[in-house]
C-alpha cells in the first residue's frame, strides 16, 4: 500500500513518514508511537493516520456514524474507554478503535478484546505504566574530536549517510591520514589501501566500520538508552508484573542501564570517576598542598633560631647568595618535610597511583625556597597524563556498554511499544469489568438485548437498572416522560456501536444486526421553521434508500411540527422503513396516533408506568411489548380519582384517555 493511499495522508505527510525507518510496517501493526515519532506528526494525528491505514486495509469506506448524535455517543464511548487507559498513548491509540461495517476489522479488533478481556487487572502494572512513555529519538549526536578519512568518493557517500555523528575527510594518501591525526584525537581510515601504513597519532585502519558502528560511535547507543532510560526501565517493570514476555533479557538490559548515566555517560566505574575527580580537583589540590608546605615551613623558621658569624655573612653576600642558601643549610631538613607533605596531600587529595604520584613528586622541587611555589609545567604534564587515561578509559568503557546496549536496540524499542499496547489491553478489559461486558453477536433482523445497562447514565453504574429489549424490524416506543424512553435509544446505540467496533458490550446477552450506518436522530428543541422542516424531511427521504443496511433511532420526531401532522409523517417514514427491511426504533408521545395513520400494523411497545410513589414515577425499565404506555397526566389523574374529595370530577377525566395500558 502507497503512502499517499491512506485517507488523510497527502504528499507532505507522506514525506515525513518515509523518515521512519518501516512507515509501512508501523502502519501495519497500528503502531501510532512510531508514527507519531516522524517529524512533525503529533500523536493525535499519528493515531487518525494509523486509523485511515486500517480503513484502507480493510476496504472501509467510513461513514458509519452517520448522523451527529451517534458521533456524540460514539465519542461518549471512546471516552470511557481512554478514562481507563493510564498513558497517554494509549489513549490516542484507542481512538483507532471504530465501529464499522467491515467484519475482517470487527473479527480483528474481537479477537483483540478476547485477549484483552483475559488480562489480570493488577494495580502495580498500572503503577509501573504510568512511567512508560514512547521511545523518543535523542537529539542530535555530534562527535568532533575524532574522523573517519577515506580516498573514495563513495565510501566518503556512505560513510557520511552512516555516520552522520562524526566528521568524515577525504585524503589523499599517509600524509593526508597524518595531518588528520594531528587535528583530531583519533582517525579511523576505511580504506584497506592505508593497512600497515605507519602513520603517527591513534590512526586506525577499519574497512569493516559500518558492520560495527557501535565501535566507533558509541554515543550513539548511549544517547538512544539515556534518552529513554525511565521508560526503558518502567517498560522492564510492566513485563515483570504482568508476567508477559519480554523481547530481550530484561536482566542483561537493567545491568546495562545501571552502567549508563542520565547525561549518557558510563556510570559506576570506580576507576573512571577516580579520573574524572583528580581532573577536576588537581588545580585546588596543587594549591592546598603549597599551603600546606608553606605553613609547616613558616612554622620551622618561627621556632629555629639561627645565628650567622660574620665572616660567613660576608661570604654569602660576596657570592650573592640569599636565603634560599640559607635554608639549604640551616633548614634543609625542615624543607625536604614540608615539600613530602605537600607531595602526600597532592596523592592522597587525588588519590593517585604510584605511577601518577611519580609524576606529582615533580610538581614541588628539592631545592630548598621561600615560599614554596609550584613547577606548572609539571601540574601540566600530570594532568595531560590524567586526563590521557581518563579519556582512554572513558572511550573504551564507552565502547564496551555501547556494544552491549546496540545488541539490545531492537529489543529495547519492542519492549516499551509491547508495554503500551499493554496498557491498550487493559484498557478495553478495565471497560469491560465496570460495565459487565459480553461478546454480542451480529446478523439477523433487529436487535436482542438481555440485562443491558447504559454507561452512559448519570449515575453510579451499579444503581442503573438492567433492561431487556428486543425489536424485530422497526417498533414505536412510548411511555412517560422521564420513563427512560431516551436512555433505552442511548442503550440501543451503545450496544450497536460497541458490536460494529468489534468490543463486548453492557449486557448479559445481545445480538445486533450488521449494518452499514448507524442514524440516531436526538430529540429536536421546539418546532422547525418551513425551511429546517422540508430539510429534515430530505434527510428522512434519502433515508428510506438502502435502509436494509441502517439501524435508525429517533427521539420524538413529531416535535418538528403541529402534532396531527407529524403522526401522518412519522407514520410514512415507518411505512418506507418498514418495506425496506430496516432495524429502528422511534420515541413518540403520538404512539397511538402514528399506529392509527399508518397502512401497516406498526409494532407499539411501551415502559411500563406503575404509578407515583412520594411524587416520583415508578416504572418497569424494560420495554413491554404490544404495550401503548400510559402518558404521565393518566397517571396523575388516576392517583386523583382514588382519593375522597371530587372523585367524580377525576373518574370523569380519566374516561377521556384511550390509553390501552392497564
Amino acid at each position: 500500500m502507497d503512502l499517499e493511499d491512506v485517507p488523510g495522508v497527502g504528499a507532505k505527510t507522506a514525506e515525513r513518514l518515509r523518515e521512519l525507518d518501516d512507515p509501512a510496517g508501523a502502519l501495519e501493526r497500528e503502531d501510532v508511537a512510531a508514527v507519531a515519532s516522524a517529524p512533525g506528526i503529533s500523536t493525535g494525528r499519528a493515531a487518525r493516520i494509523v486509523r485511515g491505514a486500517i480503513r484502507a486495509r480493510h476496504d472501509d469506506p467510513g461513514g458509519f456514524l452517520a448522523t451527529d448524535r451517534a458521533r456524540e455517543v460514539y465519542d461518549a464511548v471512546l471516552g470511557l474507554l481512554q478514562e481507563r487507559a493510564t498513558t497517554t498513548y494509549a489513549e490516542h491509540r484507542l481512538a483507532t478503535l471504530y465501529p464499522t461495517a467491515s467484519a475482517s476489522r470487527i473479527e480483528e479488533v474481537a479477537a483483540f478484546a478476547e485477549r484483552a478481556h483475559e488480562r489480570s487487572l493488577d494495580p502495580s502494572v498500572a503503577e509501573a505504566l504510568a512511567d512508560v512513555e514512547p521511545i523518543e529519538r535523542p537529539d542530535d549526536v555530534t562527535v568532533r574530536d575524532r574522523c573517519l578519512a577515506t580516498a573514495d568518493a563513495e565510501t566518503y557517500q556512505a560513510a557520511t549517510a552512516a555516520f552522520p555523528e562524526l566528521p568524515v575527510e577525504i585524503v589523499d594518501d599517509a600524509r593526508g591520514l597524518a595531518d588528520l591525526a594531528r587535528g583530531y584525537s583519533s582517525v579511523v581510515a576505511l580504506d584497506e589501501a592505508f593497512a600497515g601504513v605507519a602513520i603517527e597519532g591513534d590512526v586506525t585502519v577499519d574497512p569493516s566500520a559500518f558492520d560495527h558502528p557501535a565501535e566507533h560511535i558509541p554515543e550513539r547507543a548511549l544517547a538512544f538508552f539515556a534518552t529513554n532510560r525511565a521508560s526503558l526501565r518502567a517498560a522492564a517493570a510492566v513485563h515483570r508484573r504482568a508476567g508477559v514476555d519480554a523481547p530481550l533479557d530484561l536482566d542483561e538490559l537493567e545491568d546495562a542501564l545501571d552502567d549508563l548515566a542520565a547525561d549518557g555517560s558510563v556510570a559506576g566505574d570506580e576507576e573512571l570517576e577516580r579520573l574524572n575527580v583528580a581532573v577536576d580537583d588537581l588545580d585546588a589540590a596543587v594549591s592546598t598542598a603549597e599551603s600546606v608546605a608553606n605553613d609547616r615551613l613558616r612554622a620551622a623558621i618561627e621556632e629555629r633560631d639561627v645565628t650567622i658569624e660574620g665572616a660567613d655573612l660576608l661570604s654569602l653576600v660576596e657570592r650573592g647568595a640569599g636565603v634560599d642558601s640559607l635554608l639549604s643549610r640551616e633548614l634543609a631538613d625542615e624543607y625536604a618535610a614540608a615539600v613530602a607533605a605537600a607531595r602526600e596531600h597532592v596523592r592522597d587529595a587525588l588519590a593517585l597511583r604510584n605511577d601518577e604520584a611519580e609524576r606529582a613528586v615533580r610538581i614541588f622541587g628539592d631545592e630548598p625556597t621561600y615560599p614554596v611555589e609550584r613547577r606548572d609545567e609539571a601540574v601540566s604534564r600530570l594532568r595531560e597524563a590524567l586526563v590521557a587515561e581518563r579519556d582512554r578509559r572513558a572511550a573504551k568503557r564507552k565502547r564496551d556498554l555501547a556494544g552491549r546496549l546496540a545488541d539490545l536496540r531492537a529489543g529495547a524499542s519492542v519492549l516499551v511499544r509491547d508495554a503500551l499496547e499493554l496498557d491498550v489491553e487493559l484498557a478495553v478489559a478495565r471497560f469491560c469489568a465496570d460495565f459487565d461486558c459480553t461478546p454480542a453477536e451480529r446478523g439477523g433482523v433487529g436487535f436482542e438485548i438481555e440485562g443491558g445497562r447504559s454507561p452512559l447514565l448519570d449515575v453510579p453504574f451499579d444503581d442503573v437498572e438492567p433492561v431487556d429489549y428486543a425489536v424485530d424490524g422497526v417498533a414505536l416506543l412510548s411511555g412517560v416522560n422521564s420513563g427512560g424512553k431516551t436512555s433505552t435509544l442511548d442503550l440501543v446505540a451503545v450496544v450497536v456501536v460497541l458490536a460494529h467496533m468489534g468490543l463486548p458490550v453492557p449486557a448479559e446477552s445481545a445480538r445486533v444486526p450488521a449494518v452499514e450506518e448507524l442514524h440516531y436522530h436526538a430529540k429536536s428543541q421546539g418546532t422547525l421553521d418551513a425551511g429546517a422542516f422540508e430539510s429534515t424531511l430530505r434527510d428522512f427521504a434519502a433515508l428510506t434508500r438502502g435502509a436494509d443496511a441502517k439501524c435508525v433511532l429517533v427521539d420524538e420526531l413529531e416535535s418538528i411540527t403541529e402534532p396531527g401532522a407529524s403522526a401522518k409523517i412519522v407514520a410514512g417514514i415507518l411505512e418506507a422503513l418498514h418495506g425496506a427491511g430496516a432495524t429502528g426504533v422511534f420515541v413518540s408521545h403520538l404512539a397511538g396516533e402514528i399506529r392509527d395513520a399508518a397502512e401497516y400494523e406498526v409494532d407499539v411497545d411501551g415502559i411500563r408506568a406503575v404509578g407515583l410513589k412520594d411524587g416520583e414515577l415508578v416504572v418497569e425499565r424494560s420495554p413491554v411489548k404490544d404495550l401503548l404506555a400510559r402518558s404521565t397526566p393518566e397517571l396523575i389523574v388516576e392517583k386523583l380519582a382514588g382519593e375522597a374529595d371530587d372523585a367524580a370530577f377525576y373518574e370523569d377525566l380519566l374516561a377521556k384517555f384511550d390509553g390501552d395500558g392497564p
